[in-house]
């Protein structure tokens, strides 16, 4: 009896390794199918992955995938999510500008003041794990500042100790800050992009409401307003504002 049992007990744990294969198995396989320019298996395949969980890799091969399947509204979707997981890495910014190359709507963004486009440059040079770990490393630093203050017999090196401390104290709590801001993002997600062909965005959150302009499949945007069930309120780079269905879009 107890053989049966040990038996059946290792052919459900083999069933289930098979129906339930590893993260590391599926990109494997994902990656090989890539590689063997079967995009569509591999979009499949790095899907099942993110609803593993979402990383910066498996996002950018899955937009890769959807971008030699020519799905550009999905590939802008999902360099987006990498680009929100990883914010400073070149390849996802440079694929993300090629995919959208080929959208329709060629929107040009609001002039940002210099002060504003200089801390969203500096904030997207790393990811959060990036930051907090600078964070991290700043501290540490200046706890040796402020023990070179009280340890030190010479007025020059405890002068050094102390205003180094300081300076390396304010640059870990940006570390921390820009970490946060870059968490807000992950969490709450307020952009989004067009999945249909084409879609007529309107003055009030209702079909009958007056068309304002035309959006097609791949363009982005900022959602303003994600309260009412079937419409969002969304605003584009350029300023101009309106309602769009949700059945129509992707939340980033």
């Amino acid at each position: 009896m107890k053989k049966y049992v040990c038996i059946l007990f290792l052919a459900s744990f083999v069933l289930a390794i098979h129906a339930n294969p590893s993260a590391d198995s599926l990109k494997a396989a994902a990656d090989k199918a890539y590689s063997q320019e079967q995009y569509d298996k591999a979009a499949s395949l790095y899907l099942r992955l993110t609803r593993l969980g979402e990383s910066d890799v498996v996002c950018y091969n899955l937009a890769n995938s959807y971008y030699r399947m020519d799905s550009v509204a999905s590939a802008i979707l999902w360099y987006e999510r990498a680009l929100l997981l990883s914010p400073g890495d070149s390849d996802v910014r440079f694929n993300l500008r090629m995919a959208r190359a080929k959208t329709v709507d060629k929107i040009v963004p609001e002039e940002e003041i210099f002060f504003s486009r200089w801390y969203h440059s500096l904030l997207n040079l790393m990811s959060v794990n990036s930051w907090v770990s600078v964070g991290i490393v700043l501290f540490a630093f200046a706890l040796l500042g402020l023990l070179l203050y009280f340890v030190s017999a010479r007025m020059l090196w405890r002068k050094v100790g102390f205003f180094g401390a300081l300076l390396l104290l304010l640059l870990s709590a940006c570390s921390h800050l820009f970490a946060w801001q870059q968490k807000g993002r992950q969490q709450h997600r307020d952009r989004a992009v067009v999945m249909q062909p084409s879609v007529v965005v309107k003055s009030t959150p209702n079909a009958a409401g007056t068309d304002l302009f035309l959006l097609h499949s791949g363009t982005s945007f900022h959602i303003l307003d994600a309260s009412m069930k079937d419409w969002c309120q969304i605003r584009l780079s350029d300023g101009k504002e309106g309602w769009i269905p949700v059945s129509a879009i992707e939340v980033i």
